[in-house]
Protein backbone atom coordinates (compact mmCIF):
# COMPACT_ATOMS: atom_id res chain seq x y z
CA UNK A 1 0.00 0.00 0.00
CA UNK A 2 1.37 3.39 -1.03
CA UNK A 3 0.13 6.85 -0.10
CA UNK A 4 0.60 9.53 -2.75
CA UNK A 5 0.09 13.22 -2.05
CA UNK A 6 -0.92 15.86 -4.58
CA UNK A 7 -0.65 19.48 -3.48
CA UNK A 8 -2.84 22.02 -5.25
CA UNK A 9 -1.09 25.40 -5.23
CA UNK A 10 -1.58 28.72 -7.00
CA UNK A 11 -1.63 32.46 -6.68
CA UNK A 12 -4.34 33.53 -4.28
CA UNK A 13 -7.93 33.60 -5.55
CA UNK A 14 -7.33 31.60 -8.76
CA UNK A 15 -9.81 28.84 -7.89
CA UNK A 16 -7.97 26.03 -6.08
CA UNK A 17 -10.83 25.08 -3.78
CA UNK A 18 -13.33 25.27 -6.64
CA UNK A 19 -11.21 22.86 -8.70
CA UNK A 20 -10.72 20.63 -5.65
CA UNK A 21 -14.51 20.37 -5.32
CA UNK A 22 -14.78 19.35 -8.96
CA UNK A 23 -12.03 16.72 -8.72
CA UNK A 24 -13.35 15.33 -5.44
CA UNK A 25 -17.00 15.38 -6.49
CA UNK A 26 -18.08 16.87 -3.18
CA UNK A 27 -18.21 20.23 -1.43
CA UNK A 28 -15.17 21.12 0.64
CA UNK A 29 -13.74 24.33 2.02
CA UNK A 30 -15.11 27.81 1.39
CA UNK A 31 -15.42 29.36 -2.06
CA UNK A 32 -15.73 33.14 -2.37
CA UNK A 33 -14.17 35.91 -4.40
CA UNK A 34 -11.57 37.06 -1.88
CA UNK A 35 -7.86 36.49 -1.26
CA UNK A 36 -6.60 33.98 1.33
CA UNK A 37 -9.93 32.19 1.82
CA UNK A 38 -8.03 28.94 2.52
CA UNK A 39 -5.80 29.55 5.57
CA UNK A 40 -4.24 26.12 6.16
CA UNK A 41 -3.40 23.10 4.02
CA UNK A 42 -6.34 20.68 4.06
CA UNK A 43 -6.14 17.01 3.06
CA UNK A 44 -8.93 15.21 1.19
CA UNK A 45 -8.82 11.58 -0.01
CA UNK A 46 -9.22 11.54 -3.79
CA UNK A 47 -8.83 7.90 -4.84
CA UNK A 48 -8.16 4.46 -3.42
CA UNK A 49 -7.07 1.36 -5.33
CA UNK A 50 -8.12 -2.24 -4.57
CA UNK A 51 -4.52 -2.78 -3.41
CA UNK A 52 -5.01 -0.13 -0.72
CA UNK A 53 -3.09 2.70 -2.41
CA UNK A 54 -4.44 6.14 -1.50
CA UNK A 55 -4.23 9.37 -3.49
CA UNK A 56 -4.57 12.46 -1.31
CA UNK A 57 -5.38 15.94 -2.58
CA UNK A 58 -4.10 18.82 -0.46
CA UNK A 59 -5.78 22.21 -0.85
CA UNK A 60 -3.33 24.91 0.23
CA UNK A 61 -3.39 28.67 0.94
CA UNK A 62 -2.78 30.77 -2.14
CA UNK A 63 0.47 32.57 -2.80
CA UNK A 64 0.19 36.25 -1.96
CA UNK A 65 3.29 38.46 -1.82
CA UNK A 66 5.52 36.04 -3.69
CA UNK A 67 8.67 38.19 -3.56
CA UNK A 68 8.44 38.40 0.24
CA UNK A 69 7.78 34.67 0.41
CA UNK A 70 10.93 33.86 -1.54
CA UNK A 71 12.96 36.10 0.77
CA UNK A 72 11.53 34.53 3.91
CA UNK A 73 12.10 30.98 2.74
CA UNK A 74 15.69 31.70 1.75
CA UNK A 75 16.35 32.85 5.31
CA UNK A 76 14.66 29.93 7.00
CA UNK A 77 17.93 28.41 8.25
CA UNK A 78 18.95 31.55 10.13
CA UNK A 79 17.89 32.82 13.54
CA UNK A 80 16.49 35.98 11.97
CA UNK A 81 14.51 33.94 9.49
CA UNK A 82 13.05 31.82 12.30
CA UNK A 83 12.08 34.92 14.30
CA UNK A 84 10.47 36.66 11.34
CA UNK A 85 8.51 33.60 10.31
CA UNK A 86 7.51 32.01 13.61
CA UNK A 87 7.04 35.11 15.75
CA UNK A 88 6.60 38.28 13.71
CA UNK A 89 4.60 36.92 10.78
CA UNK A 90 2.55 34.60 12.97
CA UNK A 91 1.09 37.46 14.94
CA UNK A 92 1.34 40.43 12.59
CA UNK A 93 0.55 38.85 9.18
CA UNK A 94 -1.23 35.56 9.75
CA UNK A 95 -2.14 34.83 6.06
CA UNK A 96 1.52 35.31 5.13
CA UNK A 97 2.60 33.01 7.97
CA UNK A 98 0.01 30.36 6.98
CA UNK A 99 1.30 30.39 3.41
CA UNK A 100 4.85 29.75 4.65
CA UNK A 101 3.65 26.79 6.72
CA UNK A 102 1.76 25.37 3.75
CA UNK A 103 4.79 25.68 1.48
CA UNK A 104 6.98 23.85 3.95
CA UNK A 105 4.34 21.14 4.17
CA UNK A 106 4.23 20.85 0.37
CA UNK A 107 8.01 20.59 0.21
CA UNK A 108 8.24 17.98 2.95
CA UNK A 109 5.31 15.71 2.06
CA UNK A 110 4.16 16.12 -1.57
CA UNK A 111 4.88 13.72 -4.39
CA UNK A 112 3.52 15.96 -7.18
CA UNK A 113 2.56 19.64 -7.18
CA UNK A 114 -0.46 20.77 -9.22
CA UNK A 115 0.07 24.45 -10.03
CA UNK A 116 -3.11 26.22 -11.07
CA UNK A 117 -2.97 29.32 -13.28
CA UNK A 118 -5.64 31.71 -14.52
CA UNK A 119 -5.75 30.99 -18.26
CA UNK A 120 -8.12 33.93 -18.79
CA UNK A 121 -4.92 35.99 -18.64
CA UNK A 122 -2.28 35.76 -21.31
CA UNK A 123 0.93 34.05 -20.13
CA UNK A 124 2.78 37.34 -20.63
CA UNK A 125 0.33 39.28 -18.44
CA UNK A 126 0.56 36.85 -15.52
CA UNK A 127 3.45 38.60 -13.79
CA UNK A 128 3.16 36.48 -10.66
CA UNK A 129 4.18 33.30 -12.50
CA UNK A 130 7.94 34.02 -12.56
CA UNK A 131 8.37 34.53 -8.79
CA UNK A 132 6.04 31.62 -8.06
CA UNK A 133 8.18 29.40 -10.25
CA UNK A 134 11.04 30.26 -7.89
CA UNK A 135 8.90 29.00 -5.01
CA UNK A 136 8.13 25.80 -6.90
CA UNK A 137 11.84 25.37 -7.59
CA UNK A 138 12.48 25.72 -3.84
CA UNK A 139 9.88 23.01 -3.19
CA UNK A 140 11.78 20.73 -5.57
CA UNK A 141 8.93 18.42 -6.61
CA UNK A 142 7.62 17.66 -10.13
CA UNK A 143 5.06 20.27 -11.18
CA UNK A 144 2.04 19.77 -13.43
CA UNK A 145 0.55 23.09 -14.53
CA UNK A 146 -3.26 23.17 -14.78
CA UNK A 147 -5.00 25.84 -16.85
CA UNK A 148 -8.11 27.08 -15.03
CA UNK A 149 -10.71 29.66 -16.09
CA UNK A 150 -10.56 28.68 -19.74
CA UNK A 151 -14.17 29.76 -20.22
CA UNK A 152 -16.98 27.73 -21.83
CA UNK A 153 -15.96 24.53 -23.66
CA UNK A 154 -14.40 25.25 -27.04
CA UNK A 155 -13.10 23.18 -29.90
CA UNK A 156 -9.97 21.08 -29.28
CA UNK A 157 -7.90 23.29 -31.59
CA UNK A 158 -8.58 26.44 -29.54
CA UNK A 159 -7.85 24.65 -26.27
CA UNK A 160 -4.64 23.16 -27.67
CA UNK A 161 -3.51 26.65 -28.72
CA UNK A 162 -3.96 27.92 -25.14
CA UNK A 163 -2.00 24.97 -23.77
CA UNK A 164 0.82 25.58 -26.26
CA UNK A 165 1.09 29.29 -25.32
CA UNK A 166 1.51 28.41 -21.67
CA UNK A 167 3.85 25.53 -22.45
CA UNK A 168 6.14 27.87 -24.35
CA UNK A 169 6.00 30.44 -21.53
CA UNK A 170 7.03 27.79 -18.97
CA UNK A 171 9.42 25.78 -21.14
CA UNK A 172 12.50 27.10 -19.34
CA UNK A 173 11.16 26.28 -15.88
CA UNK A 174 12.86 23.12 -14.62
CA UNK A 175 10.12 21.92 -12.22
CA UNK A 176 7.36 21.97 -14.88
CA UNK A 177 6.78 18.52 -16.36
CA UNK A 178 3.46 19.05 -18.15
CA UNK A 179 0.78 21.65 -18.93
CA UNK A 180 -2.85 20.46 -19.03
CA UNK A 181 -6.28 22.12 -19.38
CA UNK A 182 -8.40 21.59 -16.25
CA UNK A 183 -11.16 24.16 -15.89
CA UNK A 184 -12.91 23.97 -12.52
CA UNK A 185 -16.25 24.91 -14.09
CA UNK A 186 -16.19 23.18 -17.47
CA UNK A 187 -13.74 20.29 -17.41
CA UNK A 188 -14.92 16.95 -18.83
CA UNK A 189 -14.34 13.87 -16.70
CA UNK A 190 -12.11 12.23 -19.35
CA UNK A 191 -9.58 15.04 -18.74
CA UNK A 192 -9.13 13.74 -15.21
CA UNK A 193 -7.84 10.50 -16.72
CA UNK A 194 -5.21 12.45 -18.65
CA UNK A 195 -4.16 14.12 -15.39
CA UNK A 196 -3.81 10.78 -13.60
CA UNK A 197 -1.79 9.33 -16.49
CA UNK A 198 0.49 12.39 -16.37
CA UNK A 199 0.97 12.01 -12.62
CA UNK A 200 2.07 8.40 -13.13
CA UNK A 201 4.46 9.50 -15.88
CA UNK A 202 6.30 12.03 -13.68
CA UNK A 203 6.87 9.54 -10.83
CA UNK A 204 9.34 6.69 -10.53
CA UNK A 205 9.55 3.29 -8.88
CA UNK A 206 6.85 2.20 -6.46
CA UNK A 207 5.21 5.63 -6.54
CA UNK A 208 4.72 5.27 -10.28
CA UNK A 209 3.31 1.76 -9.88
CA UNK A 210 0.89 3.00 -7.21
CA UNK A 211 -0.18 5.92 -9.41
CA UNK A 212 -0.88 3.45 -12.22
CA UNK A 213 -3.01 1.28 -9.92
CA UNK A 214 -4.92 4.35 -8.78
CA UNK A 215 -5.47 5.42 -12.40
CA UNK A 216 -6.80 1.95 -13.20
CA UNK A 217 -9.20 2.17 -10.23
CA UNK A 218 -10.40 5.57 -11.46
CA UNK A 219 -10.88 4.16 -14.99
CA UNK A 220 -12.96 1.23 -13.72
CA UNK A 221 -15.23 3.53 -11.72
CA UNK A 222 -15.62 6.04 -14.52
CA UNK A 223 -16.26 3.35 -17.11
CA UNK A 224 -19.03 1.94 -14.92
CA UNK A 225 -20.55 5.42 -14.64
CA UNK A 226 -20.29 5.90 -18.42
CA UNK A 227 -21.97 2.54 -19.08
CA UNK A 228 -24.74 3.39 -16.60
CA UNK A 229 -25.24 6.76 -18.32
CA UNK A 230 -25.51 5.06 -21.72
CA UNK A 231 -28.06 2.63 -20.27
CA UNK A 232 -30.03 5.59 -18.93
CA UNK A 233 -29.97 7.47 -22.23
CA UNK A 234 -30.98 4.34 -24.17
CA UNK A 235 -33.83 3.55 -21.77
CA UNK A 236 -35.05 7.15 -21.87
CA UNK A 237 -35.00 7.33 -25.67
CA UNK A 238 -36.74 3.95 -25.88
CA UNK A 239 -39.52 5.10 -23.55
CA UNK A 240 -39.96 8.22 -25.68
CA UNK A 241 -39.98 6.23 -28.92
CA UNK A 242 -42.58 3.78 -27.59
CA UNK A 243 -44.83 6.36 -25.93
CA UNK A 244 -48.49 6.34 -27.00
CA UNK A 245 -51.18 9.01 -26.76
CA UNK A 246 -54.64 7.54 -27.52
CA UNK A 247 -56.91 8.99 -30.20
CA UNK A 248 -60.67 8.65 -30.14
CA UNK A 249 -62.13 6.37 -32.82
CA UNK A 250 -63.93 7.85 -35.82
CA UNK A 251 -64.20 11.36 -37.22
CA UNK A 252 -60.76 12.44 -36.14
CA UNK A 253 -60.14 14.49 -39.28
CA UNK A 254 -63.18 16.61 -38.53
CA UNK A 255 -62.13 17.07 -34.94
CA UNK A 256 -58.54 18.21 -35.00
CA UNK A 257 -58.81 19.04 -31.30
CA UNK A 258 -58.32 15.33 -30.62
CA UNK A 259 -55.04 15.30 -32.54
CA UNK A 260 -53.91 18.50 -30.83
CA UNK A 261 -54.65 16.99 -27.43
CA UNK A 262 -52.61 13.93 -28.37
CA UNK A 263 -49.71 16.13 -29.38
CA UNK A 264 -49.87 17.97 -26.06
CA UNK A 265 -49.99 14.68 -24.19
CA UNK A 266 -46.89 13.45 -26.02
CA UNK A 267 -45.08 16.72 -25.34
CA UNK A 268 -45.94 16.50 -21.64
CA UNK A 269 -44.72 12.89 -21.51
CA UNK A 270 -41.50 13.92 -23.25
CA UNK A 271 -40.94 16.79 -20.84
CA UNK A 272 -41.50 14.56 -17.81
CA UNK A 273 -39.20 11.89 -19.22
CA UNK A 274 -36.37 14.33 -19.97
CA UNK A 275 -36.63 15.81 -16.47
CA UNK A 276 -36.57 12.42 -14.79
CA UNK A 277 -33.77 11.09 -16.99
CA UNK A 278 -31.63 14.18 -16.44
CA UNK A 279 -32.14 13.80 -12.70
CA UNK A 280 -30.80 10.26 -12.88
CA UNK A 281 -27.79 11.43 -14.91
CA UNK A 282 -27.05 14.03 -12.25
CA UNK A 283 -27.10 11.39 -9.52
CA UNK A 284 -24.76 9.16 -11.54
CA UNK A 285 -22.27 12.03 -11.82
CA UNK A 286 -22.57 13.15 -8.20
CA UNK A 287 -24.30 16.44 -9.00
CA UNK A 288 -27.27 18.20 -7.46
CA UNK A 289 -29.86 20.22 -9.31
CA UNK A 290 -33.15 20.21 -11.10
CA UNK A 291 -33.46 19.75 -14.85
CA UNK A 292 -34.95 22.79 -16.53
CA UNK A 293 -37.90 22.47 -18.88
CA UNK A 294 -36.66 21.37 -22.28
CA UNK A 295 -37.61 23.34 -25.38
CA UNK A 296 -39.75 21.09 -27.58
CA UNK A 297 -40.11 23.22 -30.73
CA UNK A 298 -37.59 21.14 -32.70
CA UNK A 299 -39.74 18.03 -32.44
CA UNK A 300 -43.22 19.19 -31.50
CA UNK A 301 -44.42 19.16 -35.11
CA UNK A 302 -43.06 15.70 -35.80
CA UNK A 303 -45.74 13.61 -34.15
CA UNK A 304 -46.85 10.60 -36.17
CA UNK A 305 -50.57 9.96 -35.93
CA UNK A 306 -51.79 6.38 -36.26
CA UNK A 307 -55.56 6.83 -36.60
CA UNK A 308 -58.34 4.42 -37.43
CA UNK A 309 -59.42 4.89 -41.05
CA UNK A 310 -63.17 4.96 -41.57
CA UNK A 311 -64.49 2.35 -44.01
CA UNK A 312 -66.03 5.09 -46.15
CA UNK A 313 -62.64 6.69 -46.52
CA UNK A 314 -61.15 3.31 -47.33
CA UNK A 315 -63.68 2.79 -50.09
CA UNK A 316 -62.54 6.03 -51.75
CA UNK A 317 -58.96 4.79 -51.97
CA UNK A 318 -59.86 1.18 -52.55
CA UNK A 319 -59.18 1.46 -56.27
CA UNK A 320 -55.64 2.60 -55.51
CA UNK A 321 -54.93 -0.03 -52.90
CA UNK A 322 -55.82 -3.00 -55.04
CA UNK A 323 -54.12 -6.32 -55.57
CA UNK A 324 -51.57 -4.54 -57.77
CA UNK A 325 -50.04 -3.08 -54.58
CA UNK A 326 -48.64 -6.40 -53.44
CA UNK A 327 -45.36 -5.72 -51.60
CA UNK A 328 -45.36 -1.98 -52.25
CA UNK A 329 -45.16 0.81 -49.68
CA UNK A 330 -48.01 3.29 -49.48
CA UNK A 331 -48.58 6.52 -47.61
CA UNK A 332 -52.11 7.68 -46.87
CA UNK A 333 -52.01 11.46 -46.64
CA UNK A 334 -55.21 12.58 -44.95
CA UNK A 335 -55.84 16.16 -43.96
CA UNK A 336 -52.13 16.94 -43.99
CA UNK A 337 -51.41 14.29 -41.34
CA UNK A 338 -49.37 11.34 -42.50
CA UNK A 339 -50.43 7.92 -41.34
CA UNK A 340 -47.01 6.62 -42.34
CA UNK A 341 -45.94 4.02 -44.86
CA UNK A 342 -46.19 0.31 -44.24
CA UNK A 343 -45.92 -2.87 -46.28
CA UNK A 344 -49.48 -3.55 -47.42
CA UNK A 345 -49.91 -7.22 -48.24
CA UNK A 346 -51.65 -7.33 -51.61
CA UNK A 347 -53.10 -10.75 -51.00
CA UNK A 348 -54.73 -9.61 -47.78
CA UNK A 349 -56.09 -6.47 -49.41
CA UNK A 350 -57.50 -8.43 -52.30
CA UNK A 351 -59.28 -10.75 -49.90
CA UNK A 352 -60.70 -7.91 -47.85
CA UNK A 353 -62.07 -5.84 -50.73
CA UNK A 354 -62.42 -2.07 -50.75
CA UNK A 355 -64.61 -1.76 -47.66
CA UNK A 356 -62.30 -4.08 -45.71
CA UNK A 357 -59.15 -2.10 -46.39
CA UNK A 358 -59.68 0.00 -43.26
CA UNK A 359 -59.70 -3.09 -41.08
CA UNK A 360 -56.60 -4.37 -42.85
CA UNK A 361 -54.81 -1.12 -42.29
CA UNK A 362 -55.81 -1.06 -38.67
CA UNK A 363 -54.20 -4.43 -38.19
CA UNK A 364 -51.18 -4.04 -40.44
CA UNK A 365 -50.43 -0.49 -39.36
CA UNK A 366 -51.15 -1.23 -35.75
CA UNK A 367 -54.17 1.00 -35.62
CA UNK A 368 -56.43 -1.46 -33.85
CA UNK A 369 -56.73 1.55 -31.55
CA UNK A 370 -55.88 5.05 -32.69
CA UNK A 371 -52.82 6.63 -31.10
CA UNK A 372 -50.16 9.29 -31.58
CA UNK A 373 -46.46 8.57 -31.23
CA UNK A 374 -43.14 10.14 -32.13
CA UNK A 375 -42.16 9.52 -35.73
CA UNK A 376 -38.75 8.27 -36.83
CA UNK A 377 -38.06 11.80 -38.09
CA UNK A 378 -38.66 13.13 -34.58
CA UNK A 379 -36.40 10.56 -32.93
CA UNK A 380 -33.28 11.78 -34.74
CA UNK A 381 -33.20 15.24 -33.08
CA UNK A 382 -34.32 13.66 -29.80
CA UNK A 383 -31.28 11.37 -29.90
CA UNK A 384 -29.06 14.36 -30.65
CA UNK A 385 -30.61 16.25 -27.73
CA UNK A 386 -29.99 13.27 -25.42
CA UNK A 387 -26.27 13.20 -26.24
CA UNK A 388 -25.99 16.97 -25.81
CA UNK A 389 -27.70 16.61 -22.43
CA UNK A 390 -25.12 13.99 -21.44
CA UNK A 391 -22.27 16.31 -22.46
CA UNK A 392 -23.72 19.15 -20.38
CA UNK A 393 -23.77 16.94 -17.29
CA UNK A 394 -20.36 15.37 -18.01
CA UNK A 395 -18.73 18.82 -18.23
CA UNK A 396 -20.36 20.38 -15.20
CA UNK A 397 -17.82 21.07 -12.46
CA UNK A 398 -19.00 20.49 -8.91
CA UNK A 399 -17.43 23.81 -7.98
CA UNK A 400 -20.25 25.62 -9.80
CA UNK A 401 -22.82 24.44 -7.25
CA UNK A 402 -26.19 23.11 -8.39
CA UNK A 403 -26.47 21.93 -11.98
CA UNK A 404 -28.47 24.11 -14.35
CA UNK A 405 -29.29 23.43 -17.99
CA UNK A 406 -27.46 25.75 -20.37
CA UNK A 407 -27.22 26.13 -24.12
CA UNK A 408 -24.78 23.65 -25.64
CA UNK A 409 -21.59 25.15 -27.13
CA UNK A 410 -22.02 25.39 -30.92
CA UNK A 411 -19.17 23.00 -31.74
CA UNK A 412 -20.79 20.22 -29.67
CA UNK A 413 -23.76 20.01 -32.03
CA UNK A 414 -21.64 19.40 -35.11
CA UNK A 415 -19.56 16.74 -33.34
CA UNK A 416 -22.66 14.97 -31.99
CA UNK A 417 -24.39 15.08 -35.39
CA UNK A 418 -21.33 13.55 -37.06
CA UNK A 419 -21.06 10.77 -34.46
CA UNK A 420 -24.75 9.91 -34.75
CA UNK A 421 -24.56 9.93 -38.55
CA UNK A 422 -21.97 7.14 -38.35
CA UNK A 423 -24.47 5.07 -36.34
CA UNK A 424 -27.54 6.13 -38.36
CA UNK A 425 -28.09 2.86 -40.28
CA UNK A 426 -28.37 0.87 -37.06
CA UNK A 427 -30.35 3.47 -35.11
CA UNK A 428 -32.74 4.28 -37.97
CA UNK A 429 -33.47 0.59 -38.40
CA UNK A 430 -34.46 0.41 -34.73
CA UNK A 431 -36.87 3.34 -35.07
CA UNK A 432 -38.39 1.75 -38.19
CA UNK A 433 -38.83 -1.62 -36.47
CA UNK A 434 -41.03 -0.26 -33.68
CA UNK A 435 -44.41 -1.88 -33.21
CA UNK A 436 -47.32 -0.08 -34.81
CA UNK A 437 -49.85 -1.47 -32.36
CA UNK A 438 -51.22 0.57 -29.51
CA UNK A 439 -50.50 -2.27 -27.11
CA UNK A 440 -46.68 -2.42 -27.22
CA UNK A 441 -45.86 -3.70 -23.74
CA UNK A 442 -42.22 -4.72 -23.43
CA UNK A 443 -41.12 -2.91 -26.58
CA UNK A 444 -39.34 -0.12 -24.69
CA UNK A 445 -37.13 -2.55 -22.77
CA UNK A 446 -36.13 -4.43 -25.92
CA UNK A 447 -35.47 -1.20 -27.80
CA UNK A 448 -33.33 0.14 -24.94
CA UNK A 449 -31.10 -2.93 -25.02
CA UNK A 450 -30.64 -2.59 -28.77
CA UNK A 451 -29.86 1.15 -28.54
CA UNK A 452 -27.02 0.77 -26.02
CA UNK A 453 -24.37 -0.33 -28.52
CA UNK A 454 -24.79 2.44 -31.13
CA UNK A 455 -25.29 5.14 -28.48
CA UNK A 456 -22.13 4.07 -26.62
CA UNK A 457 -20.16 4.10 -29.87
CA UNK A 458 -21.47 7.58 -30.72
CA UNK A 459 -20.65 8.98 -27.28
CA UNK A 460 -17.17 7.51 -27.32
CA UNK A 461 -16.57 9.06 -30.75
CA UNK A 462 -17.80 12.43 -29.44
CA UNK A 463 -15.50 12.37 -26.41
CA UNK A 464 -12.55 11.25 -28.51
CA UNK A 465 -13.19 14.05 -31.00
CA UNK A 466 -13.53 16.72 -28.31
CA UNK A 467 -10.58 15.44 -26.26
CA UNK A 468 -8.23 13.56 -28.59
CA UNK A 469 -6.57 10.62 -26.89
CA UNK A 470 -8.37 11.10 -23.57
CA UNK A 471 -10.64 8.07 -23.96
CA UNK A 472 -7.54 5.86 -23.99
CA UNK A 473 -7.14 6.60 -20.26
CA UNK A 474 -10.49 4.88 -19.70
CA UNK A 475 -9.93 1.81 -21.87
CA UNK A 476 -6.15 1.58 -21.35
CA UNK A 477 -5.03 3.18 -18.07
CA UNK A 478 -1.24 3.41 -17.50
CA UNK A 479 0.36 -0.02 -16.88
Amino acid sequence: MTRLRLSLVSHTNVGKTTLARTLLGRDIGEVRDAPHVTEFAEMHPLLQSPAGDVLELWDTPGFGDTVRLVGRLRREGSALGWFLSEVWDRWRDRPFWATQQALRHVRDTSDVVLYLVNAAESPEAAGYVGPEMQLLGWIGKPVVVLLNQLGPPRGPEAEAADVERWRQRLAAQAPVRAVLPMDAFARCWVQEGVLLRTIADVLDGEARAAASRLAAAWAATRRATFDAAVDELAASLARIACARAPLADGGWLARRQDADAARRALADMLDAEVRASTGRLLVLHGLDGRAEREILERVAAQVELHARVGEGRAALVGGVLSGALAGLKADLATGGLTLGGGMLAGGLLGALGAAGIARGLNVVRGTDRGFASWSAEAMAPLAEAALLRYLAVAHFGRGRGEWAQGEAPPHWRAVVAEALAAQAPQIDALWAARSTRHDNAGDAQALARALCTPLAAALRAVLDRLYPGAWATVDNPPP
